[in-house]
């Protein structure tokens, strides 16, 4: 077998030197059932940049018992938030997609492809940019959805495309963008969809902000992730003018025995539960699409453990999604990427 892989023939435009933004983000099953659940689970928790355990000891736990019980569990959960478009994840990351084409167009820059790919599922990054390389692209910006940067999740997106690449006889241009944790257009895109939100339901006694959780010695081994989601939850705290008591940063998704990002979420919900709280606003700033952490164990899970636990009323506000401030702000971290590119521009 050839270490590299033959170059597909010279696109007619390869002259113009074609760019390509790709967006990258976690993926989903092709459908809430276990069956479908299976694979899609099994690639990610195969990684070993989501689970650093000794391959072997890793191979006999995720093969002889998580992939045995998991899929039902979790199909479970994808289909209580399932639309009738398909996955949340999934339908936000085409519409955001499709947006940022159209924004890029009215700024004259109509020559930038735009596509987007699952590091786990489909469509696979192999999949797009094998695509993107026969389509004559030869400059690509590698955009991974995570605001705050994760080696277990801007990291294996990152991997994953240097992995396709590393097989290319004639490697294309690539930027990448670590992180946009502390972008002055995502701080205010989520500063305005909680104040759009409080103008139509009113202020809580409580902000909590949501993180997706990480093992806490990944942290304690280089891992920034911890630093940028606090820096994200000050400078967004700074945006609403909160004071320190106002709000609360926590960390959710908690799996396996080991210790992770602490406060955890859960455990915070119960405690201002406890309490007797009487209105609480829950929100994702990690995440830019609704999906499964956000929809099913916060809008729906974190309610119950706070209603459970005495507390009052429980609001979950939304991801991003397709919000236009959101999509200036990726319009925003696209044009700072393709600066010093030589890309025909269309003038109105």
């Amino acid at each position: 077998m050839p270490r590299y892989l033959p170059e597909p023939p010279a696109h007619p435009d390869s002259s113009r030197g074609r760019t390509a933004i790709l967006l990258i983000n976690l993926g989903t099953p092709e459908a809430p059932t276990a069956k479908a659940v299976r694979p899609y689970l099994k690639e990610f928790l195969s990684d070993p940049r989501v689970v650093e355990i000794p391959r072997v000891i890793w191979w006999l736990i995720l093969n002889g018992i998580i992939l045995n019980t998991r899929p039902a569990k979790s199909a479970e959960k994808y289909a209580s938030i399932w639309t009738p478009e398909g996955s949340p994840l999934l339908v936000h990351t085409q519409r955001q997609t499709s947006l940022l084409r159209d924004a890029l167009a009215e700024r004259g820059y109509g020559e930038v492809r735009v596509e987007f790919a699952m590091r786990y599922g489909s469509p696979s990054v192999a999949s797009v940019v094998e695509q993107l390389r026969a389509d004559g692209v030869e400059r690509i910006v590698a955009l991974p959805l995570y605001p705050q940067y994760a080696a277990s999740s801007s990291g294996t997106a990152l991997d994953q495309v240097f992995r396709v690449l590393e097989a290319r006889r004639n490697m294309p241009e690539l930027r990448t963008v670590r992180h946009f944790y502390d972008h002055p257009g995502y701080i205010a895109a989520l500063a305005e969809s909680v104040r759009a939100f409080w103008r139509s339901n009113g202020r809580p006694d409580k902000l909590v902000m949501s993180f997706h959780g990480v093992p806490r010695f990944t942290v304690d081994t280089g891992d920034p992730y911890r630093d940028e989601c606090l820096t994200t939850g000050r400078l967004l705290a700074e945006a609403l003018e909160l004071g320190n008591d106002d709000y609360r940063i926590t960390f959710q998704s908690r799996f396996g025995r080991a210790e992770w990002l602490t406060p955890y979420t859960s455990e915070v919900l119960a405690e201002l539960g406890r309490a007797g709280t009487g209105r609480i606003d829950v929100m994702c700033p990690g995440f830019v699409a609704d999906c499964l952490e956000t929809l099913e164990e916060i809008a729906m899970e974190g309610k119950e453990t706070f209603h459970t636990a005495g507390g009052g009323d429980y609001r979950f506000i939304p991801c991003l999604n397709e919000s236009p401030v959101w999509i200036a702000a990726l319009l925003d971290i696209a044009e700072q990427q393709l600066a010093g590119w030589e890309i025909p521009v269309k003038t109105q």
